[in-house]
């Protein structure tokens, strides 16, 4: 009897191990399924795709008025010398990286410049609404209750 129960221990002993790993890996999947779903997943295509999409977004918005948008790209920043309004941004490069279109995003509130943004051109995923705004006279995009997530770089092999 003995025998017995020290190898359904081994043996449990054995099993417990190798599911830590599978522990780790699923709750590392499970972070990434929280995310919520958007509308419009812009993380999911490819450069091309993405900034054909963006064009879309700024050529018809009101095609886009009030659907959530996913995105990740470089961050940016701007104050208005004449105002003092600081905008965001995440900009987006086609597949050749000659050419960039952005959006500016609203944070939500608990965000706090800079503390919870990357460095100046650094990765950043942005999840908002798209919305469509006036100012002095102007029409502009934005994406607004933004959630941010600053990216760490892609390490070279």
């Amino acid at each position: 009897m003995k025998k017995i129960m020290t190898v359904l221990i081994a043996v449990c002993l054995v099993v417990c191990s190798f599911s830590g790993c599978g522990l780790a890996k699923a709750i590392e999947q499970s972070k990434t399924v929280q995310k919520t779903a958007a509308d419009v997943d812009l993380t999911t295509l490819t450069s091309t795709m993405v900034y054909s999409e963006v064009y879309n977004m700024l050529m018809t918005p009101e095609e886009y008025e009030g659907k959530t948008v996913r995105m990740k790209g470089a961050f940016t920043s701007f104050e208005d010398p004449d105002t003092g309004n600081v905008y965001y941004a995440c900009i987006i490069a086609d597949a050749t990286a000659c050419c960039q279109q952005g959006l500016e995003f609203v944070p939500q509130a608990q965000y706090r410049y800079p503390e919870d943004y990357p460095e100046e051109y650094g990765d950043i995923e942005v999840y908002g609404t798209f919305e469509q705004y006036e100012e002095n006279g102007l029409n502009y995009v934005r994406l607004v209750d933004c959630e941010l997530e600053p990216l760490q770089p892609a390490e070279e092999s």
